[in-house]
């Protein structure tokens, strides 16, 4: 048993958080919504802290997932942040999916004041992280990942040490990269056959038979047929790593048109109010730009 903290519960950090308490560890966390927190830790006999600082005083390591750069640097080297609490020895992991260059410097800047640091951005969404299935990119010094590496068991399945600090966020950026063109692919080939008087489930089919098959179509095609844009991961969040992902390009001096392209149409898509919801409803965008819905016969019937 060890004495953990986590900091973020949201979509992805309050099962992620569940998941090291149900490994038996003592957990503490924290919030920026405070009544979240409580309600996490009446439900759970985890100990909620008032600020970031209070977890760090109470943990050997200590584990984020927050939505931006701004916020991570805020919970770790803020006012009140961990850095400002921590005890000799403590590790922090972000598991955030934020900039790689401000990630490799703040883990420069906590170096300097004795505290480990890893950057582990995650994939899998929300069912992943319910499961304990998750897939962790790990950047930083191997040998800390190592000394952490059963509390990551008890919320992923497969984890890859990517190289010194930084790079586990390349290597999520590039990922996200892939998912969000093949996002904008899926929603204007999904919207253009049903244009054309092709029944969507037989294009699904026809998807998933062939090279274009890939487990973005698979999974997102029958969520929009139903119009179920329930969030497991929202729009708002992948515009913003395609653009983290752009910028790395600019900072590598790497031309990404494709991506640029897809970062814009999903910034429409919250420009138009879908950014909250889950990733697949901003195909929306497109349907109504064609004057079409991507729905089944069946769907429709459901749901009147």
């Amino acid at each position: 048993m060890a004495k953990l903290g986590f900091l973020g519960l949201g979509i992805m950090g309050a099962p992620m958080a569940r998941r090291l308490i149900e490994a038996g560890h003592d957990l503490a966390v924290w919030s920026n919504d405070a009544k979240k927190a409580r309600r996490f830790a009446e439900r759970t006999k985890a100990l909620h802290c008032a600020t970031p600082r209070d977890v760090a005083s109470r943990a050997d390591c200590v584990f984020l997932c927050v939505g931006n750069t701004a916020m991570s640097r805020e919970v770790v080297l803020g006012e009140s942040g961990l850095a400002s609490g921590a005890q000799p020895g403590l590790v922090i992991v972000d598991c955030s999916t934020i900039s790689p260059t401000e990630s490799a410097h703040m883990a420069a800047q906590l170096e300097g004041k004795g505290i480990d640091f890893l950057d582990a951005p995650c994939s899998g969404s929300k069912a992943g992280a319910e499961g304990g299935t998750l897939t962790f990119m790990i950047g930083g010094h191997k040998s800390v990942f190592e000394k952490t590496r059963s509390y990551f068991e008890a919320m992923g399945k497969l984890f890859f040490y990517c190289g010194p600090h930084g790079m586990g966020l390349r290597a999520k950026l590039t990922q996200n990269l892939i998912l969000g063109n093949l996002l904008q692919a899926f929603n204007e080939g999904l919207v253009l056959s049903t244009k054309a008087g092709v029944d969507p489930q037989i294009m699904l089919d026809i998807l998933n038979n062939s090279a274009a098959r890939s487990g973005l179509v698979s999974a997102k095609g029958p969520a929009v047929f139903r119009r179920d844009f329930s969030t497991n991961f929202s729009t708002k969040w992948l515009e913003k790593d395609l653009n983290l992902a752009v910028d790395l390009a600019a900072e590598l001096g790497v031309h990404v048109p494709v991506t640029a392209l897809s970062q814009q149409m999903l910034r429409l898509a919250i420009a138009q109010g879908y950014g909250d919801a889950d990733m697949c409803g901003s195909i929306r965008v497109y349907e109504e730009l064609a004057g079409v819905c991507v729905q089944t016969p069946e769907s429709v019937s459901a749901t009147s």
